[in-house]
């Protein structure tokens, strides 16, 4: 598990340079690209040395194709290899078969959408692992609630839904709060169909809420630390940070 919620790793092995599948997993919070290569002998390679849980795998790869590499890590890794799925503009009916009966999970005909991609990706996941997922974020979301009670934040505001959201994603990815304005900001707005002066500003309001309500004592003690007085109330960023390296350290 990687602070609290496991990313699902993923591997590709494709022959494009501009590669959108790869961009967008590269930026999607619940996945790890662990390689990138189109040449079949260093994707064996690298498989065998990051042991990715999918391998997007295309059939035409330089030096081995995409065959060969499938049998080489099936041979090498056994039960660790990955789940492979083959992307391909070859859609003769016999590749098709070929992939399939090898074992790989599905074979999909260039152009994937990233988004369809992704679709295969979480159907394949196996249930344990979905039901791990989903327990630890719900466990995460218990805990960063249980916090903003405490310290006098109200669940009806807006500002508490971005500040849950914005400690989740530094939790998910803690060098996001050094891009506050440039990404938590514009990430948030986008999942809440608003904008990012609304996000910070709503953050804001929730804070100030929280210190009119007195309860700084309830925040120095749950950092362990007396920080705060009732004259000095924490940025945004600062706020966020806080609760996110508590739960880190949490577990």
């Amino acid at each position: 598990m990687e602070n609290g919620k496991k990313k699902v790793k993923i591997y590709f092995a494709d022959t494009q340079d501009d590669n959108s599948l790869l961009s967008y997993f590269q930026n999607n919070e619940n996945y790890q690209v662990v390689g990138f290569n189109s040449d079949g002998q260093q994707v064996v390679q690298d498989v065998e040395n990051t042991k990715p849980d999918f391998l997007i795998l295309e059939v035409l790869l330089s030096g081995m194709d995409g065959f060969m590499v499938f049998d080489k890590i099936k041979q090498s890794l056994k039960e660790e290899a990955p789940k492979v799925i083959f992307i391909s503009n070859l859609s003769h009916s016999g590749f098709v078969s070929k992939a399939i009966k090898e074992g790989a999970s599905y074979f999909m005909v260039k152009p994937v959408m990233p988004e369809n991609l992704e679709e295969r990706i979480v159907d394949l996941l196996s249930p344990k692992e979905k039901l791990e997922e989903d327990k630890s974020e719900k466990q995460l979301d218990e805990k960063i609630s249980n916090i903003f009670i405490s310290i006098g934040i109200p669940a009806h505001i807006k500002g508490y839904q971005f500040l849950r959201e914005a400690v989740k994603l530094a939790v998910e990815e803690p060098e996001i709060i050094g891009s506050i304005t440039k990404r938590l900001y514009p990430t948030i707005a986008e999942k809440f169909e608003t904008s990012s002066s609304k996000v910070e500003r709503g953050m804001r309001h929730a804070i100030e809420v929280a210190w009119n309500r007195g309860k700084i004592e309830n925040i120095n003690s749950l950092f362990g630390l007396k920080i705060y007085s009732s004259n000095e109330k924490p940025t945004n960023g600062e706020l966020i940070a806080l609760i996110a390296d508590k739960m880190i350290m949490e577990g």
